[in-house]
């Protein structure tokens, strides 16, 4: 089976310090990733490599196809919708305007299905729908993540990279939010997820890579990094207490 995103020997540097070192990985088709680690392995830079806002060195192949010259352009053609970790939303707009902003894409290429696409989103947001006139800068931070990632949605991307959708959110919010990560699969879309909460990740996730100082420490099956010894004393035992609330609310 082709590889629906392949990274190979994918490295990114800052000037002389490497931030990230010939990392492999794959997404296939209709399957969540995760990547895992703790601050300032590179999860954030890897992903941004991988949709072409930063240089890098290596091979990225979407569909068995190779990028040659990675961008942000080529990756969104491809179909590729990435939510940054700030959101990015524009404040002063409605949650509409918003939304129509995320299926622009289309429209420039003579599709005009913008107005099914939000309706699609507000079926998957109900929440955004009865918020669909106030500004964007009003709401809560559920609510922006929500719409960041409906925004994405909006696009029809094949694949949906997040980058630490539960950072700063509730637990119940968070349960929400992954919830719906869980689901985009029904909806033909993969998804490749950078998480610090490595416990809610490991739970909705289908496979998983760990990060450490840039490179690939270990990977494999979700269910069996949740179960792994080291993964456990690492990120998911005393040191991850504070994760521990909101990753059980994650749970199905």
């Amino acid at each position: 089976m082709t590889a629906l995103l392949q990274l190979e020997d994918l490295s990114v540097s800052y000037g002389p310090v490497e931030a990230v070192h010939k990392v492999g990985l794959t997404v296939e088709e209709g399957e969540i990733v995760t990547v895992i680690g703790p601050n300032g392995a590179g999860k954030t830079t890897l992903l941004c490599a991988a949709m072409g806002l930063l240089p890098a060195s290596g091979t990225i192949a979407f569909a068995g196809s190779r990028i040659a010259r990675a961008s942000v352009e080529a990756m969104v053609a491809q179909g590729v919708a990435l939510v940054p970790e700030k959101r990015e939303l524009f404040g002063e707009m409605s949650v509409e305007d918003n939304l129509q902003l995320g299926g622009f894409s289309r429209w420039r290429r003579g599709q005009r299905d913008q107005a099914q696409r939000m309706q699609e989103v507000f079926g998957i947001f109900p929440r955004l729908r009865e918020r669909r006139a106030q500004l964007a800068s009003t709401l809560s931070g559920g609510e922006r993540q929500m719409l960041a990632i409906g925004r994405a949605l909006m696009a029809r991307p094949r694949l949906l990279m997040l980058d630490e959708p539960s950072l700063g959110l509730a637990p119940l919010i968070v349960r929400e939010v992954l919830q719906v990560v869980s689901s985009l699969r029904s909806l033909g879309v993969s998804v490749l997820l950078v998480e610090q909460n490595a416990r809610a990740a490991l739970r909705v996730a289908d496979r998983a890579y760990v990060l450490e100082m840039g490179a690939v420490a270990l990977s494999g099956p979700a269910q069996d990094l949740l179960s792994d010894r080291r993964i456990i004393d690492t990120y998911l035992g005393i040191g991850g207490a504070a994760q521990t609330g909101a990753a059980e609310a994650t749970a199905a």
